[in-house]
């Protein structure tokens, strides 16, 4: 049976989750970093035929750090209940229920508080304020 938070439960976990969130957009961030580098490499390569085998393992081994670091953040999001929806904004969505239907509240990094909800079928562009009668 899956667990339905109130507003109140998922407002406790957001100093929780919030650092998880700043340190999986942290890790994307170095990854995408990572596959420019490997992509001038290649270029470079391709161009002057020179050999970048050390540098392009080591921005492997990086990937593989960043990816995993990725993926534990990923697992703990998961552990406490809540459904990353967007990593780079740090959209996250709390399963719940609301005049007896499941919905998803939803909220972002730099909100104060969880303000909006939405049907499970709509995504952030169909939010609506908590307090909307």
């Amino acid at each position: 049976m899956p667990h339905y938070f109130t507003r109140e439960e998922a407002e406790a976990l957001l100093p929780v989750i919030s650092p998880i969130l700043r340190h999986i957009q942290e890790q994307r961030r170095r990854l995408r970093e990572g596959e420019e580098r490997a992509h001038a490499i290649r270029l470079r390569i391709m161009k002057n035929g020179h050999n970048a085998n050390e540098t392009m393992m080591e921005i492997q081994r990086e990937q593989v750090l960043y990816l995993r670091r990725l993926q534990e953040a990923l697992e703990e999001l998961n552990e406490l209940g809540c459904e990353l929806k967007d990593p780079d904004m740090g959209l996250v969505d709390f399963l719940s229920l609301r005049e007896g239907r499941e919905v998803y509240l939803c909220w972002h990094l730099g909100e104060e508080r969880i303000k909006y909800w939405h049907p499970l079928d709509t995504g952030f562009q169909g939010r609506r304020p908590l307090d909307e009668e």
